[in-house]
């Protein structure tokens, strides 16, 4: 992206330097004449462009500093025509060999600033004519991604019910002397309740995302090997803190999927958070097995929802 872009600005600018050599070339002018006039001028027009670009809009007129906004963009563009008084002498000097050349300073600079803000202002407003259309382009493209992955997750609703009813039904068949397959089933019965009924919102308490964290994991280690050590740790975490539901056990699910079983070393998942300095930290590690087999490539979906569901909220 970084590169496309670059070439686009060269492009855009190798346009814009053309143009104006063979707009504001009159007959008295020459064309060697032109081009380095013009070169000139591109390089302070170029120069304001990026300067409000990267620093003024941004930082103050996206903060509604308007004045500090105008006082920055004139100031720049000052700064500029003021430097061009002095390029315009040496230019017709030692390129132009004037050799007696006294032009008028303050008539010089007047014009180079008028110029240059005239440019400035007429290449921002395209640029913010063309962020607005790419910006309502990019909306509109994630409110159908949005409705169809409402679609979507409808149409993978079942009757939950029947769903509840059914898990009931098994519980009551299991023996009660097992107590593990009993126990694993009501976790189970309350991880589905939590999916289905609680994670239609875009933002759900932490407590109750940690809840269900809490029984993935107990579902995971009742099953894995014993040489598999499991650790969670949420710390002392009180602030009223809110996440997007189903988010972190994305990476969960990895860490238990991907977790080695090697013989001559300790196999392990560390799964940690913690709330500090306004921000919530999450870690999630695993070991690996020694070799992995190049040909079982996992499809790296899990991680690839998880990036985009972040570029949605």
């Amino acid at each position: 992206m970084k590169k496309s872009n670059f070439i686009l600005h060269l492009v855009f600018w190798g346009l814009a330097y053309v143009f104006w050599i063979f707009i504001f070339r009159n007959n008295t002018l020459v064309l060697t004449r032109a081009i380095t006039i013009q070169f000139c001028y591109l390089i302070f027009i170029a120069a304001n462009y990026y300067f409000n670009t990267v620093y003024t809009i941004p930082r103050l007129l996206n903060n509604k500093k308007y004045v500090a906004f105008a006082l920055c963009l004139l100031a720049g563009i000052a700064i500029t025509a003021a430097l061009r008084v002095p390029v315009t002498i040496l230019v017709n000097i030692h390129i132009f060999n004037v050799a007696k050349f006294h032009p008028d300073l303050l008539s010089v600079f007047w014009d180079s600033f008028i110029n240059i803000l005239f440019w400035v202002v007429i290449i921002l407003i395209g640029k913010f004519v063309a962020d607005r259309v790419r910006s309502g382009i990019y909306i509109e493209q994630i409110e159908r991604e949005r409705a169809e992955h409402e679609l979507d997750f409808l149409r993978a609703q079942f009757n939950p019910h029947f769903l509840f009813n059914s898990i009931n039904s098994i519980y009551a068949h299991i023996d009660k002397s097992n107590k593990t397959a009993r126990n694993m089933l009501l976790v189970f019965s309350e991880m589905l309740r939590y999916q289905l009924y609680e994670c239609n919102v875009e933002q759900i308490e932490l407590e109750r995302e940690l809840n269900y964290i809490k029984n993935y994991i107990e579902m995971q280690k009742s099953r894995m090997d014993e040489r598999i050590n499991v650790s969670f740790c949420a710390g002392d975490i009180t602030a009223p803190i809110k996440v997007a539901p189903l988010l972190l056990i994305t990476f969960i699910e990895n860490a238990f999927k991907y977790v080695g079983f090697n013989e001559a070393k300790e196999n392990r998942v560390d799964i940690s958070m913690k709330y500090e300095d306004g921000n919530l930290c999450f870690r999630c590690f695993n070991t690996r097995d020694s070799y992995i087999n190049p040909v079982e490539k996992s499809s790296g979906l899990g991680i690839a929802n998880a990036r985009r569901r972040l570029e949605l909220l």
